[in-house]
């Protein structure tokens, strides 16, 4: 993706000012997800957990108190600083899964499921939080790298406002968006220049 990609098409070249092709954006946002996921051409991909790391991650956060599903899932990714946000697809069968082995029961109110631990799932979760939440554990460093957490997501972050204010914007907010994104690319070359 080239330096004036964003700022080309926010002044409508290759587009009309008003209403530019937003497949440029998306595509744009497209390179920039593939650039973080590749590791920002580090060499190294995008962290991958290990099988059985949804089952300890259930574990260990019902250790803390009982919660639904979508709090389970919230806050794996926010304990992994948003490089692992398991699907409901795997957290929920997994729970099913854990009351079945007589290790959670769970408890509905106001229609949603709300899981806690049964003394068997207490003794299975301490065991599980003794060897270490699968985002605390050594083999996940990179995970908790700024370069593979906290800057892809304020770099798409940014992508998706760039997009909001390309659809919704009028032309001066466009042209200020360009001169904002400018600056930020500047500012972002000029740290990299201190070291």
């Amino acid at each position: 993706m080239s330096n004036s990609f964003f700022g080309d098409a926010f002044s409508g070249r290759g587009g009309s000012a008003s209403g530019w092709p937003m497949s440029n954006i998306a595509d744009a946002m497209d390179q920039l997800r593939s650039a973080f996921e590749k590791g920002m051409g580090s060499g190294t991909s995008a962290p991958r957990m290990n099988r059985g790391d949804v089952r300890t991650a259930v574990l260990t956060l019902l250790l803390e108190r009982p919660m639904h599903g979508y709090q389970i899932i919230q806050l794996i990714e926010e304990r992994s600083g948003g490089s692992w946000k398991p699907s409901a697809g795997s957290v929920y069968p997994t729970l099913q899964l854990l009351a079945d082995e007589g290790l959670i029961e769970a408890k509905e109110a106001d229609g949603r499921k709300t899981y806690s631990l049964t003394e068997g799932g207490i003794a299975e979760a301490e065991a599980a939080a003794e060897r270490g939440a699968p985002w605390e554990s050594s083999g996940s460093s990179h995970r908790e790298s700024p370069r593979m957490t906290a800057l892809p997501k304020a770099g798409l972050d940014l992508a998706q406002a760039a997009a909001q204010v390309a659809r919704s914007g009028s032309s001066a907010q466009v042209e200020e968006a360009v001169a904002v994104l400018d600056e930020a690319r500047r500012r972002l070359y000029s740290i990299l220049a201190q070291s």
